[in-house]
């Protein structure tokens, strides 16, 4: 057992957080006031690579494994960037494995080279109001008319789709009553067509610089050749790409738990009430210790994920475990932050308001807490499945 980072995984963590620095907390404290997408942050990971560094070498990406990529949105998560560095980075980090899994050649150089080097955005149209985590029900419908499909329909809580270029789309190209199983949901990586795609943002409490919308398809014409792998298959495809999800989100916020755990730690080791540093309470230092504890058990359970994928290992219980526990650790970390500085806690200027609005977002999304545990329940211990 060799629980240790390797030299090029340990210089990685370092690049980034070195890079990180050159986007500071006010950057991040504007973008959140503002809303505006941190175009600056996104192009500087792009330069330097780390787009590309779950995508195969081929197509100019550094061809490493699901371990890597989340040590980087870990890293840029810790900087102070919370999750809105991280959305930011994520679907360009690894939205596209379905393409580059199951795309043809042809498809992965048209699409994972412009994506790699930041010159388009997409987004990861998937949810629709009405299902919810119930993807089998969507009904979005694609009809194929010719050389090209029709699309109608709405999505719901799409990020950066103000921002995007493309669109990773999951529709349905048969009728459900005429769909058995998994079949009958098809995947599509296409233009965002504006004429045809209406995106309405949605106000929100956090994460404000990386947009969320809902998004009203009329009419997009996708050409055939944009419908990635076979028709159908589509909800077998994103499934494939569901436990490295997992791990990125599990990375992130343990990333964000650590920003804020090391800004109540500053505080409280500064902070001087009734004569002595209010660290010296147990009442504000035994929190902060659970917090390290809970964050660090959390990024191993999320590090041996990692590396069960990367080793083609079965790794279903060990991903939504890891999501689960950070999600729950950095929200927790957030909270405490929040709570160790008092009053000052609830003010903008030590940033830990903005993390703990942030800290939310991972314990709801991608999936919820409850099929998680329903999960674990019924997969790993054996008892009857309850949905």
């Amino acid at each position: 057992m060799d629980f240790s980072l390797s030299q090029e995984q340990l210089a990685i963590v370092d690049a980034v957080a070195s890079l990180c620095r050159d986007f500071d907390d006010e950057y991040w404290a504007s973008r959140d006031r503002s809303g505006q997408f941190p175009s600056e942050f996104h192009q500087a990971m792009a330069k330097a690579g780390w787009l590309g560094i779950a995508m195969p070498s081929a197509h100019g990406g550094a061809g490493l494994g699901i371990l890597e990529a989340a040590l980087v949105v870990q890293a840029v998560a810790a900087s102070g960037a919370g999750m809105s560095g991280a959305s930011a980075v994520h679907m360009n980090i690894f939205g596209l494995h379905p393409v580059v899994v199951f795309g043809s050649a042809a498809q992965q150089e048209r699409w994972l080279p412009p994506l790699i080097r930041g010159e388009q955005k997409a987004c990861f149209a998937v949810t629709e109001p009405n299902t919810g985590l119930n993807t089998l029900k969507l009904k979005t419908m694609a009809r194929r008319e010719g050389d090209h499909y029709v699309v109608h329909g709405q999505k719901v809580w799409i990020s950066t789709a103000q921002v995007a270029d493309k669109m990773l789309l999951l529709a349905r190209t048969s009728p459900a009553e005429a769909s058995s199983g998994n079949h009958g949901l098809s995947l599509f990586y296409t233009d965002l067509d504006r004429e045809r795609v209406q995106v309405h943002e949605i106000d929100k409490m956090g994460r404000k610089a990386v947009d969320s919308n809902q998004v009203f398809i009329d009419g997009l014409r996708i050409p055939i050749e944009d419908r990635i792998g076979e028709e159908g298959e589509g909800f077998r495809y994103i499934l494939h790409g569901l436990n490295p999800e997992r791990i990125l989100i599990a990375a992130e916020a343990v990333g964000l738990g650590r920003v804020a755990l090391g800004r109540a730690q500053r505080y409280a080791n500064e902070r001087v009430v009734f004569d002595r540093a209010i660290g010296k309470n147990q009442a504000i230092a035994h929190p902060l210790a659970q917090r390290w504890m809970e964050l660090e058990a959390a990024h191993w359970m999320t590090m041996r994920a990692a590396w069960l994928y990367d080793q083609g290992q079965s790794c279903g219980a060990e991903a939504n475990a890891a999501k689960y526990l950070a999600a729950e650790a950095g929200y927790h970390a957030c909270e405490t932050a929040v709570m160790t500085h008092g009053g000052m806690g609830y003010a903008k200027e030590y940033h830990v308001e903005r993390y703990f609005r942030e800290s939310l977002i991972p314990r709801i999304a991608p999936v919820s807490r409850e099929l998680i545990l329903s999960f674990i329940a019924e997969k790993v211990l054996g008892l009857p499945k309850s949905y």
